[in-house]
This record gives C-alpha cells, sequence and structure tokens, in this order.
C-alpha cells in the first residue's frame, strides 16, 4: 500500500506541474469552468448547463488540436554566475534562437531545475509514524517544502525574430543552500485562442552553488592577545606560524637544518643560515555544531547561516580564523593573512551535512590539539547539553575569550539554571530563538 499511496502523490504532484505548464490562466479557467459544468449538468433535463460544457469542451479541443499541428524549433545556452545566495533573486543570461521561417510572439521560457520530489523512504518514515493523519500530512507538507531547491518564475520572451538570436535575463529564487542543478529549458508556445500551450524543451544540464544566507551583523570585536606560533607563514594555514626574514649570519651550533641558506653556503664555502623573527598574531576559531539525528533541521541552517555571516564580518587582514566542523568528516579550513579566501569557506559552508552516527565529543580531540594557539573562539551550538557545556568549560580553563551562541526553537535554555558561569569577562552566552534570529545577532 505505501508503493500505491507513494505514486498517487507522486502522480498528483505530476498532473499539478504539467497542468500549470501546459495550461494558460484562461486555459486553467476554462478547464475548471468545464469541470463544474460536468457535474451540474450531468441531468439534461433539469439543466441547461451542459451547453455551456460543449462550448468549453469545443474551445479547449480546438486549443489543443491547434497545437498538435504546430512545427516549433528553438536553440539556447545558458551563461550561470559562479555563485547565488539563498533569498537572492539570482539572475543569469539566456540566449535563444528561433529556428523557424517567422517571427514568433507571445513564447514563455520556462527553466527547470532537478526534481525535488521525496523519495519512497522518506515517504514511509512519515506515514508510519503513529501520529495523528493530520499531523503526518503537515510533515509531508513540510518535506515537500523542504525538498524545493528553488522557484523558476516564467519569462516573457520579446517577439523573436526568424533564426535570429535574442538574449533575455532568466532568473530563480534561490531557497536551499548548495549545488541547484538545472536540466533543461523549456518553451511554451500558446496556441491562437490562448488556452493551451505547445511545450517544446530542450535539455540544458548546468549547476551553480547556492551560498548561505546571511545576516546584518554589529561589528564583534573578539578579544585575545596574539600568540606566538612556530614555523613559518606558508604553514599558517595549517599551524598558524609567521616568521619575518631579518638576514643571514653563519651557522651556530643547534640551528636546525631547515634555516640554512644553501646558495650562501655554496658562495662562501661555509655555512650560513637564514635569521628570522618570530611574528605574533591573533588567531580566532569558528566551531560550529553540526550534531543532530535528523537529516534535516532549520538549527543546522540557521547554524550555517551565522557561521557565514561571521566569517564574512569578522576583519581577518592581521589576524587567522579557523572554521571547524564535522560532517561526513572532520574539516578545518583557514583564512586571514592571505592564506585563504571567505569566498572558499562559503563555499564549504554551503555544502555542510548533519553529522548523524558520531556523538558531538568527537569533535573535541581537534579543538584541544588548537588551543594553545588560539586567541579566541565562537561557538554556534545546536544544543546546551553536558557535552556541548564541557567544550566551554575547557575553553574557560585554557583562558580562551569565548562567544557561545546557542539556536534554539524554545524561549530560553531549559534545566540550565547556572548559566551565569558562562557570562563573565572571559565568555559571553547568548540564546537565538528561531524565527528571531536577527534580532538576537543585532545585540551581541
Amino acid at each position: 500500500m505505501d508503493r500505491f499511496f507513494y505514486r498517487l502523490l507522486r502522480f498528483n504532484y505530476t498532473a499539478r506541474q504539467w497542468l500549470t505548464r501546459r495550461f494558460s490562466r484562461a486555459g486553467l479557467g476554462v478547464l475548471i469552468g468545464l469541470i463544474v459544468c460536468a457535474i451540474i449538468g450531468m441531468d439534461t433535463n433539469q439543466s441547461l448547463s451542459y451547453q455551456v460544457y460543449t462550448l468549453l469542451m469545443a474551445l479547449l479541443t480546438v486549443a489543443i488540436v491547434a497545437t498538435l499541428f504546430s512545427r516549433y524549433r528553438f536553440s539556447a545556452t545558458r551563461t550561470l554566475p559562479r555563485f547565488g545566495t539563498i533569498g537572492t533573486p539570482l539572475k543569469y543570461r539566456l540566449v535563444l534562437r528561433n529556428r523557424t521561417r517567422k517571427q514568433q510572439r507571445g513564447w514563455k521560457l520556462l527553466d527547470s531545475v532537478a526534481d525535488s520530489f521525496p523519495s519512497l523512504k522518506e515517504y514511509q518514515r512519515i506515514a508510519h509514524r503513529r501520529v495523528n493523519w493530520r499531523v503526518r500530512r503537515r510533515q509531508w507538507l513540510m518535506l515537500l517544502t523542504q525538498r524545493q531547491q528553488a522557484i523558476a518564475a516564467a519569462v516573457e520572451l520579446p517577439p523573436l525574430p526568424a533564426n535570429r538570436d535574442v538574449e533575455v535575463m532568466g532568473e530563480v529564487m534561490p531557497l536551499r543552500r548548495g549545488l541547484l542543478r538545472f536540466k533543461a529549458v523549456t518553451v511554451a508556445c500558446p496556441d491562437p485562442l490562448g488556452l493551451f500551450n505547445a511545450c517544446v524543451t530542450q535539455a540544458l544540464p548546468q549547476s551553480v552553488l547556492i551560498l548561505p544566507k546571511r545576516y546584518q551583523l554589529p561589528t564583534i570585536q573578539l578579544p585575545g592577545a596574539r600568540r606566538y606560533q612556530s614555523g613559518g607563514l606558508a604553514l599558517a594555514s595549517s599551524v598558524g606560524d609567521s616568521e619575518e626574514f631579518r638576514g643571514l649570519r653563519e651557522y651556530r651550533p643547534g640551528d636546525p637544518p631547515r634555516k640554512i641558506h644553501w646558495k650562501s653556503w655554496a658562495k662562501v664555502d661555509k655555512p650560513i643560515v637564514k635569521e628570522e623573527q618570530e611574528e605574533y598574531f591573533v588567531r580566532h576559531a569558528l566551531i560550529l555544531d553540526t550534531f543532530q539525528s535528523e537529516t534535516y533541521s532549520e538549527l543546522l541552517e540557521e547554524g550555517v547561516a551565522i557561521a557565514s555571516s561571521l566569517a564574512c564580518e569578522i576583519q581577518t587582514q592581521e589576524s587567522l580564523l579557523d572554521l571547524m566542523f564535522v560532517g561526513l568528516e572532520a574539516h578545518r579550513f583557514t583564512v586571514g593573512r592571505g592564506l585563504g579566501q571567505t569566498e572558499r569557506m562559503l563555499e564549504l559552508l554551503a555544502s555542510v551535512v548533519p553529522c548523524q552516527d558520531q556523538p558531538f565529543e568527537s569533535m573535541m580531540p581537534a579543538i584541544q590539539s588548537r588551543l594553545a594557539l588560539l586567541s579566541g573562539c565562537i561557538c554556534i551550538l545546536l544544543a546546551w547539553d553536558e557535552a556541548r557545556q564541557a567544550l566551554v568549560e575547557q575553553l574557560q580553563r585554557c583562558g580562551i575569550p569565548t562567544l557561545i551562541l546557542v539556536i534554539t526553537d524554545q524561549q530560553g535554555l531549559p534545566n540550565t539554571p547556572d548559566l551565569e558561569r558562562f557570562q563573565n569577562s572571559q565568555s559571553s552566552l547568548h540564546v537565538l530563538k528561531l524565527g528571531q534570529i536577527q534580532q538576537g545577532l543585532g545585540q551581541l
């Protein structure tokens, strides 16, 4: 039975898409009128609505038959930008060529993105829950909304001369981060009555990366002193180090071999080493909590959006910023001081997936190995349990100033009477409620 109902839902979804693509607004009005007249005009002795039914049926028949004898041909190319952002219209260039022998008017362009209909397993997961059918229906509709990647509006095309190229601007509204896949371009050509469209489709697979949405943030001054770290600037992306070259001198016992200047040794025929001055600078960590049991949650999406906002706002010309999170594997990416681009960090955040098979404690070793290098830390947490509190306490014990952002769908944090110990000169805790994230961030 699961397969039957799933296929029924899938058929309903496909039929709705077909109707909205094939029928114009006037055509949908005629179709609805046809159905109403068919219902109320079943008894022809008591109603004359069958006459209206006959007229509407004739109109639709003529419109549909007219499109069957039409021969429309076109070609299209699409030029996408490198990135898009959730909630910001993504505009791109389309070049269409009318390959018929006469000018065409009234065409509409419809861009198709990859099918996002839920799978059978996702349907079964909802159908087998022991809850009221209204709750299951609401969960199914919510899943359909979550799976929708973007909204692509129809583009009204200008008159298309025969065998000529015309450039138009397409637009979609991205709704989800990650890779947005386009699959085809369809041109809807109306019949002479303007009721039914002949649709000509050209496969045009392309993709664009959709970055997380970003919030407006106040100026955030992260406290923390400069830390000494051994190594060179070339290694700063992995260990956060920088040294400044001062000059050359003769070799002294105990100098590391990596500092030998081989060209100078060859010239003067004795060991020469590079003398360098250690440089101290600020390094902050941005820890993103991705640990949850669900495949999708608004908490994680908001966490990614906040992390993206912070990555764009924090000034990294004279400091380093380490992004740390766990998805299918542990990730750490460093930006700042010319070592990495914020753009690349946003790409990484756009691809974040939840970690469902490991506890939060699995992230601790990666963080502990960096504690001696950190000047400050920002923690974006999806819950406030003992494991996450233990992380903050360890940062406090190491004297690392910490900004704690806890995202919740409740008002405040339950069962936490001792929040005051996380509000001091070394740490600051803020609770961000779903639906009020921007207001909460504005108070930082």
